[in-house]
């Protein structure tokens, strides 16, 4: 079966990767910028909240393994999408919760996702479903960043092991050796 993807914002890229990294089914997690006003946006320029971009993770995946919905739904596990624009202490727009359907039937399996985990949250999920736009590749430092640095990273030590916990928690039998 042929590769689908998935583009899935959930605040700091970095962090997001990590969790999708993990899941059987996945073949590979791109970080990057959509959903913005500038071409070729870079990092720095992300950071200023002004170019409307979110930070994201394109997911690569084999349906036959792990489906569109599943990832929504560790997505849904493993960040707060009750709040808006931030994600702890990353705050502004380009750390909102957000789902980027690349088709109609990806965007009625999030408007599912957000009924299901809504079920799970006590205040009202804010990820919005936007439109899919250009999709930048963030810059090559960004890929990997668990693996490569995260654990040398104080910012990262704190923040991804709690969501691979809640990973492992949830959806053990998903998660790879």
């Amino acid at each position: 079966m042929a590769t689908e993807y998935a583009i899935i914002a959930g605040g700091c890229f970095w962090c997001t990767e990590a969790v999708f990294q993990s899941l059987i089914g996945v073949s590979s997690v791109e970080s990057g910028y959509l959903g913005g006003n500038t071409a070729h946006p870079t990092y720095e320029q992300v950071c200023t909240g002004t170019t409307g971009h979110a930070e994201a993770i394109r997911i690569g995946f084999d349906p036959q393994l792990i489906g569109y919905a599943d990832l929504l739904d560790v997505s849904f596990a493993t960040h707060d999408p009750t709040q808006l624009n931030r994600q702890g202490n990353d705050i502004g727009t380009q750390y909102r919760s957000a789902i980027f359907p690349l088709d109609a039937s990806q965007k009625l399996a999030a408007e599912q996702a957000i009924q299901r985990a809504q079920q799970d949250f006590a205040q009202p999920i804010v990820t919005t479903i936007e439109p899919f736009t250009e999709w930048y590749p963030a810059e090559d430092y960004h890929q990997n960043y668990w693996d490569r640095v995260g654990e040398n990273n104080g910012f990262c030590m704190a923040v991804i092991p709690p969501k691979l916990q809640k990973l492992r928690k949830k959806f053990a039998e998903r998660v790879k050796d």
